[in-house]
């Protein structure tokens, strides 16, 4: 269902990204942020997923301007220190224009929300906070979070966390949820990455029903 293509952020730089287009009626755009292991099996089959539900998804490479074309299968404790060496140079506020792009590319398909998984989480938060173009924003377990907390959303969001995660303790999401009651937080009985098929020891597959039927209900509500 899904191809790759290249996109152009409006500092010039080219980077990579997955499409998946809907094969029905559109009934908007969503941009899918990756987490930590690239644009990987796991996040291209998510972004299949939006695009049976209506939606032309758009999954930005957000590590090409430091490694072009990383992704992972790997979900062992080695991978998380090479992961370190790529932030160590990675810019936010560089990814932040390569998510822009992304969002001008998915509003071809009309509205446009985003959505993202722990590092995706994250960045989902700050675009919200940060770009004109979306109308809407969905997050999961989004590692950081907590760091960004004096970012004020500028479009409905919800996030989704869960009570297991030793990353992102529920006093964060407390505060999260005190500092933002604008904000739908849904917290669920599982662990960081929850949602993630590829990785048994932390996929949680009833909590992840339930966070993508309110993703998806989100979305029906503000796209379209």
């Amino acid at each position: 269902m899904g191809e790759r293509f290249k996109l152009t952020a409006s500092d010039g730089f080219v980077f990579g990204a997955y499409r998946a287009r809907p094969e029905g009626k559109v009934r908007g755009g969503v941009v899918l942020i990756q987490e930590v292991w690239g644009l990987n099996n796991w996040i291209r089959s998510v972004a299949d997923r939006w695009a049976r539900h209506g939606y032309l998804t758009i999954a930005p490479s957000l590590f090409d301007r430091v490694e072009p074309g990383f992704e992972s299968e790997n979900y062992g404790p080695d991978h998380f220190a090479r992961v370190g060496e790529l932030m160590k140079t990675f810019s936010m506020d560089k990814a932040v224009l390569d998510v822009e792009a992304a969002i001008k590319s998915a509003s071809e398909g009309g509205k446009v929300g985003i959505t993202g998984y722990c590092f995706g989480g994250r960045v989902t938060w700050i675009a919200a906070s940060r770009l004109p173009g979306l109308a809407a924003a969905s997050g999961y377990y989004g590692g950081g979070v907590p760091n960004y907390i004096d970012l004020a959303p500028r479009v409905p969001i919800e996030m989704h966390f869960g009570d297991k995660d030793q990353g992102i303790p529920l006093e964060q999401v407390e505060q999260l949820k005190a500092r933002h009651p604008e904000a739908d937080i849904h917290v669920y009985h599982a662990d960081h990455g929850f949602c993630n098929s590829d990785r048994p020891e932390k996929f949680d597959e009833a909590a992840c029903t339930r966070a993508s039927a309110r993703s998806l209900e989100f979305f029906h509500k503000h796209l379209g």
